[in-house]
This record gives C-alpha cells, sequence and structure tokens, in this order.
C-alpha cells in the first residue's frame, strides 16, 4: 500500500478537526470542589448520558476573553420532546458557570451560540436537560494562549 502526500495531509485535517468534538471523559472525583457542587446542582441525582451534544470550539484560543462556542442538542424540539436548558461549566475558571440558557419547544433547534471567558487551557462540560427528566453531557478542551479571567 502507498500513502500518498494528499491522502496523509487530508487525513491529517480530518484528524484535527475531530479533537474538539471527541468527547473528553470528566470524573466527578477529579473536578474541584465549586465544579462538583454546580454539576449536582444541575444533576440533582440524575445520570448524565454522554450523547447527543456537539460542540463547536477552538482547539487554541488566542484570547481567553472572548473564546467562541457553538452548541447543538440532537432533539426534535416537539412539546413533547424538548430541550429545556443548555448549560456551560468551566472546570478550572474562579467562577465556574459560565452560562445557562432556557429554551422553548417554539425554537426549530437546540442551538446556542456565545463567547465564553476561560482563565487557561481547560476542559469545560456542556449539560443539556431535556423535557423527559434527561441529562446529556459533553465536554471539550481548549487552550488559551492569554487568560481572559482574573483570580
Amino acid at each position: 500500500m502507498t500513502l500518498l502526500r494528499r491522502t496523509f495531509i487530508k487525513g491529517a485535517a480530518g484528524t484535527a478537526a475531530l479533537l474538539v468534538l471527541l468527547p473528553v471523559p470528566v470524573s466527578a472525583t477529579t473536578l474541584n470542589p465549586d465544579v462538583a457542587a454546580a454539576l449536582d446542582d444541575i444533576l440533582d441525582g440524575r445520570t448524565a448520558q454522554e450523547t447527543g451534544i456537539e460542540i463547536d470550539a477552538p482547539t487554541v484560543a488566542e484570547n481567553g476573553a472572548q473564546v467562541p462556542l457553538t452548541i447543538r442538542v440532537d432533539s426534535p424540539m416537539t412539546a413533547e420532546d424538548h430541550v429545556t436548558a443548555i448549560h456551560i461549566l468551566a472546570t478550572q475558571n474562579p467562577a465556574p458557570g459560565i452560562g445557562s440558557f432556557h429554551l422553548t419547544p417554539h425554537l426549530t433547534r437546540a442551538e446556542v451560540f456565545t463567547r465564553i471567558r476561560l482563565a487557561e487551557a481547560q476542559e469545560f462540560l456542556v449539560l443539556a436537560e431535556l423535557s423527559d427528566g434527561r441529562v446529556l453531557q459533553a465536554a471539550a478542551r481548549a487552550n488559551v494562549s492569554l487568560g481572559g479571567c482574573a483570580t
């Protein structure tokens, strides 16, 4: 089998693009107490499933004060089956709660866009609450060249 330069470059580029979308395993035992408390408040005794959330964020952010973030949740957004809330937590920020978005079934899709502040390179968690009581979870890592939060 001969590996052509073009094939190698296309494969390498595809791998680099997937880094943001691959789930980052997050264990409650490795989280700092503030993040663990925020996570417990959102979960309220439920177990999160690691499926159904797509995170679009840069793997390297030049400025931690403005990291663009788009979150899409796979949902039909009907009255019977819709996303009720999307929460974002940063694992290393002085205040872990980045934001919460409350959605209704009147939206055509469960998608939010924001710019977040990150103090340093870290993982951030996204949790989506569904109308049937389930919680979906995803995580991604962003490397920050210049921190955006004062400690």
